[in-house]
């Protein structure tokens, strides 16, 4: 029981913390394998893949700011996120919406509306999840 107040302590520390690069880049692996020793991450990590010894620093860092925990087997450490990555990147994207689009979703949306990149299958699937979330809310 002491184990999960913990892990909830440390995951209310983290709400605020923003990660590094090379912290958000092992945690990316972290999160794509769910679990694992420093080996398993290590080899998860995206190219350019740091240094062993550097993916053992970060993991440590991601520990002390509460996104990782492990559990001990025959002396070596299994770890797993502590923070999920829905979680986090929602609080990253309610970051960037405060920061530049001044909270406004219509903001948010109309620039990514004017990028010459966007195609028609994409202008589509976000109209049916529109359409999707305008019957929600008005159920």
């Amino acid at each position: 029981m002491a184990r999960k107040k913990k892990e909830k302590d440390e995951s209310r520390q983290s709400e605020k913390i923003r990660l590094t690069k090379a912290e958000e880049q092992v945690m990316q692996a972290v999160w794509r394998i769910g679990k694992g020793f420093a080996g398993d991450i290590a080899a998860a990590v995206d190219e350019p893949k740091p240094a062993y010894r550097t993916v053992l620093t970060e993991i440590r860092i991601l520990e002390q700011k509460g996104f990782v925990g492990h559990k001990e087997f025959n002396g070596n450490n299994e770890y797993y996120p502590l923070v999920s990555k829905t979680d986090y990147s929602g609080r990253m994207l309610g970051t960037l919406m405060d920061n530049y689009f001044g909270g406004s979703y219509r903001q948010l949306v109309s620039f990514f509306m004017e990028d010459k990149r966007i195609n028609k299958e994409d202008l589509d699937a976000l109209s049916r999840i529109i359409e999707a979330k305008r019957k929600e809310v008005e159920q």
